[in-house]
């Protein structure tokens, strides 16, 4: 790897707290590439060969079953994937392909294993990695469990206003057919649902998702910390 990409990716959460000598250690067999759209980074069902963590950009999961396909997640920088599979040796549980141009930096399974037992620093990191992963999958049972799909619907615009910091107009990262299978539904059901929300003043022109009334739409989604917010 180059100096400069060294010195980036030693600023991620999972790198940034390790002895300097046993992140050389861990990076001398990583490599740090750039990949476009729609590109499969890993297939469910193979078996773990690197860990992989986004530096940039955007990356789906997904599974599929009997031609059936559905998002599980949406991953954005920074974060690592699939990091149960690599910690136990076991398949990958779910796929993943690039949504927007990337920059992925990929450590071989091995060494990741093998400076877990050797940097408690790397071994705290993972451990909370792992446990941040565990928590956001609760948050998704409960939030596709109890409630509706106006509802998720809802508190997904809400949420990604805030978090982007937006004024309540939001343009889509991703098709429309990624939002529904990733708020558990098909597109013919997220399209209805969006014409449900008229009466919540927003409004669909393609990509292009305008809150008229966004008081309205917090009383529907009715958020709760305990489902929405990542960092509880």
């Amino acid at each position: 790897m180059r100096t400069e990409d060294i010195d980036q990716v030693r600023t991620l959460p999972l790198l940034r707290t390790m002895a300097e000598h046993n992140l050389s250690t861990l990076l001398q067999g990583a490599f740090l590439q750039r990949f476009p759209v729609h590109v499969e980074l890993i297939r469910e069902g193979e078996p773990a060969d690197f860990l992989h963590v986004i530096v940039d950009g955007q990356v789906e999961l997904y599974a599929r079953y009997r031609g059936r396909e559905t998002t599980i997640t949406v991953l954005n920088s920074p974060s690592c994937f699939i990091l149960a599979a690599v910690m136990l040796d076991r398949p990958y549980l779910k796929s993943a392909r690039v949504l927007s141009p990337s920059r992925i930096l990929l450590i071989p399974v091995e060494s990741v294993r093998s400076m877990f037992t050797i940097d408690n620093a790397f071994a705290r990191a993972i451990s909370h990695e792992l446990s941040f992963a565990f928590r956001g999958l609760v948050k998704e049972l409960k939030n596709q469990k109890l409630r509706s799909t106006i509802e998720r619907l809802a508190a997904w615009l809400v949420r990604f206003n805030s978090e982007h910091g937006l004024n309540n107009e939001i343009i889509l990262p991703f098709d429309k057919k990624v939002l529904a299978s990733r708020l558990g539904m098909v597109p013919e059901v997220l399209s209805r649902t969006f014409v449900n929300l008229k009466d919540y003043g927003v409004k669909v022109e393609g990509p292009r998702i305008t809150i008229g009334d966004l008081q309205a739409l917090q009383k529907l989604a009715s958020p709760d910390d305990l489902i929405d917010d990542p960092a509880s």
